[in-house]
């Protein structure tokens, strides 16, 4: 498998070198955190004039240092290694393994001459608690499964070919070292049987198992549709399921969440300017995984492809909502939908997916939304179609996924 630097996560922990926090690696497991660290950054620290001796490695998933995951083992360990007052940089990976790891972490924190680095593979990083046993010097770096820009960098083979396999295959970085379609495949489900469901029912002591495997269905099944626990509820009573409640609905889904296996995201009154709190929609981290959960039978392109633009969306660091604009016809009130607004800063975005819009009323399906907002922030239809960008009558940008996806500056173009 070809090389991929991932110049801009690398970017991000440089710029966050040596600034007294603990830098949290954060992410789904198997999208390349590991390697983030080791070779990436560390060969980065190498070629700065870093003696290797200054670079103190744990990989806490390797059996051979099982006794690290004792909180006191560790500490004495990365203690063992230091030998004079030089700046020595401290690469752990997954971090979570180890009891009582904030207590650890924060002695670390007590010596001037350490460098902190840790890779993390659920969001109980990031919950308050954290934060405040960090004392507020926890700095979150999420890194994501490989972008369509980074997978068509390592694919040999056109780009049309390029992102009808990442369509399918989605962005795992393994993914690009598996031959054929059957491999692949069984990659892939592999995966999320063996590792993610697994590790989410062992983590949490889940015995409704069952129920579980049918939740991730029902979510693979209705990717980016409105949805909350009580609707999921509803579905397994009327499909004769009576030993559930609505709590743990609730439970499993964000144990999902807590995985980074699945983002929530919510809807928001673009004119009220107010969150709505129920019904949300979900969306998976990757969408190879989604596809294989579903054995490869629901390929709806239009689903998958705003899942895409979803998880590119984030990649690129804005805050992602799902728009609703109320307007009134008559004296009826209706709620139009924005698949997506994207905050960043003072930055914002109004970008709707869409697979064509190759007749007047899909036009106007489309563009309604967009043309009742009423703010002259950017409106932008992404479609499938590999078209050249063009804005209609009303200022709002129309381009194609490719281009949407390949142009890391595309929302501004």
């Amino acid at each position: 498998m070809e090389f991929i630097n991932r110049d801009d996560y690398l970017n991000k922990l440089i710029s966050r070198r040596e600034n007294g926090m603990i830098k949290i690696i954060t992410g789904i497991r198997r999208c390349g955190k590991s390697f983030m660290l080791d070779p990436i950054f560390k060969n980065y620290l190498l070629k700065e004039g870093i003696k290797e001796n200054h670079i103190i490695k744990v990989d806490l998933d390797n059996i051979e240092n099982e006794k690290y995951l004792d909180p006191h083992e560790l500490n004495n360990y990365i203690k063992s290694k230091i030998k004079d007052n030089d700046m020595y940089y401290i690469l752990i990976d997954e971090i979570q393994k180890v009891r009582n790891f904030e207590a650890v972490l924060n002695g670390f924190l007590s010596q001037r001459n350490l460098d902190v680095y840790v890779t993390g593979s659920n969001s109980k990083f990031l919950s308050s608690d954290i934060i405040t046993e960090f004392r507020g010097r926890g700095d979150e770096i999420r890194i994501f499964p490989l972008s369509f820009l980074e997978f068509y960098s390592a694919y040999k083979g056109e780009k049309e070919l390029a992102w009808n396999e990442y369509l399918t295959y989605g962005g795992m970085p393994l993914i690009l070292s598996q031959k054929t379609d059957e491999q692949k495949s069984k990659y892939l489900m592999n995966l999320f049987e063996l590792t993610y469901k697994r590790d989410i029912i062992e983590r949490n002591t889940i015995t409704k198992i069952d129920i579980l495997d049918s939740l991730i269905n029902i979510l693979s099944s209705s990717v980016g549709s409105l949805t909350n626990p009580q609707k999921i509820y509803n579905t397994f009573i009327s499909n004769g399921v009576t030993d559930l409640s609505k709590n743990t609905i609730t439970s499993y889904l964000d144990y999902l969440l807590d995985s980074f296996l699945i983002e929530k995201v919510d809807r928001y009154d673009v004119k009220g300017k107010k969150y709505i709190q129920t019904p949300q929609k979900y969306y998976f981290a990757d969408v190879g995984l989604r596809n294989a959960r579903l054995n490869f039978r629901q390929q709806e392109e239009n689903y998958i492809m705003e899942n895409i633009i979803y998880n590119e969306l984030l990649i690129r660091g804005y805050n992602v909502d799902v728009g609703v604009v109320e307007v009134r016809e008559g004296d009826v009130r209706k709620q139009l939908e924005v698949d997506f607004v994207c905050n960043l800063g003072s930055k914002r975005y109004y970008v709707q997916s869409a697979l064509n819009i190759d007749t007047p009323e899909k036009t106007l399906q489309e563009t309604k939304s967009l043309n009742n907002i009423g703010d002259s922030f950017k409106k932008i239809i992404v479609v499938k179609d590999n078209i050249k960008l063009w804005r209609n009558d009303q200022g709002i940008v129309i381009m194609g996924i490719q281009e949407f996806l390949l142009n890391k500056n595309s929302l501004d173009l």
